[in-house]
């Protein structure tokens, strides 16, 4: 399941992408797909804020994808890895409401 890592960490990579771009802008950056960045305070701060969200979940990412490397194709131990990759994108995305409401005007 080589391929399969390999590919796990590509996308690993553009989340860790997604991480720098936030935490070069200058403006607010937006968080949710189609939803305008709040008005905030500290526009610095906030976009560091948001890049370490992104970036703690690349690397929890990338930490699931790592039994793509054991586990036998069709393996129902995969489940680990889905349910993870859920509780993680559930956890920041409750992250990034704290974050937004510390820092919103």
């Amino acid at each position: 399941m080589l391929p399969g890592f390999i590919f796990w960490t590509v996308i690993a990579a553009l989340l860790c992408g997604i991480g720098f771009y936030a935490l070069k802008a200058k403006k607010a950056v937006g968080f949710f797909t189609g939803v305008e960045p709040p008005k905030v305070e500290d526009i610095k701060k906030y976009n560091h804020s948001v890049a370490v969200i992104w970036f703690v979940y690349a690397g929890v990412f990338e930490l699931l994808g790592i039994p793509l490397l054991f586990l036998k194709q069709n393996s129902p131990l995969f489940i680990i890895t889905i349910l993870g990759v859920v509780i993680a994108s559930i956890g920041m995305a409750v992250a990034y409401v704290v974050v937004s409401s510390k820092y919103q005007k």
